[in-house]
């Protein structure tokens, strides 16, 4: 198997989250670049396509999330996408809610680092899909905790794989065109567009995450890389 710093073909993709949203937009450009994509999400994908793998786990389910983890041969590249959205002050947070983002978002990475990292190969790549609101954003307080924490582990990790010139970066989106942006528990609460004037595209995060998987990216490691429509500004 060539690493990640060779061609493309037989390079051997997992992805969190594979069933819709980011992941899945993820997920169909691999494959559509000739990666070999494992997949991991509670629902099967409803796509279909040969060099696609589903391994079925729920990721807040620690145990669940190592069964599956094991059952993975080596991987050239391991990308977080999963991920779910609380809202609520300060005064309305819900704790319970705040750690169901925690274990989805950083203890699921960890796992998966822990369970990857070893086994791939030199010059191989790790993005964790994180968040603009990681910054802080009112309404949004447990939630970007627990993207902050993923930037943190990621930053970490590292610098603890640079030697085998394994990339580890975070891929930051503002408000994206999502499922989980257009969830009816978020009604209330619009996403304000940016400056200009647009949500961010799925194909836009996608595109971003398969050139950190590609040679040319293979000195960028440890950043966290805002997509944002210029709403950082």
């Amino acid at each position: 198997m060539e690493t990640s710093e060779g061609g493309v073909g037989g390079r051997h993709a997992l992805v969190t989250g594979a069933s819709s949203g980011i992941g899945r937009t993820i997920t169909e450009a691999l494959l559509a670049s000739g990666w070999h994509v494992t997949g991991i999400s509670r629902s099967e994908p409803e796509f279909d396509h040969p060099d696609f793998c589903f391994v079925p786990a729920d990721l807040l389910d620690a145990a669940a999330t190592d069964a599956a983890l094991t059952e993975i041969a080596q991987v050239d590249a391991a990308i977080h996408a999963a991920g779910l959205l609380r809202v609520g002050r300060h005064d309305e947070m819900d704790l319970a809610e705040g750690a169901v983002m925690w274990r989805l978002h950083v203890d699921a990475a960890a796992r998966m680092i822990q369970h990857t990292a070893p086994r791939m190969p030199d010059g191989g790549r790790i993005v964790l899909i994180g968040s603009r609101v990681a910054n802080g954003a009112a309404g949004r307080a447990l939630y970007a905790a627990s993207k902050a924490a993923l930037v943190g582990l990621g930053r970490s990790v590292a610098a603890e794989l640079a030697p085998r010139r394994i990339t580890v970066n975070i891929v930051a989106p503002g408000a994206t065109d999502t499922p989980m942006l257009r969830d009816p528990a978020r009604a209330s609460e619009a996403p304000r567009l940016p400056p200009m004037g647009r949500l961010v595209r799925l194909d836009e995060v996608a595109g971003t995450v398969a050139f950190l998987l590609s040679p040319s990216a293979g000195a960028i490691t440890g950043q966290s890389i805002t997509i944002c429509g210029g709403g950082s500004l």
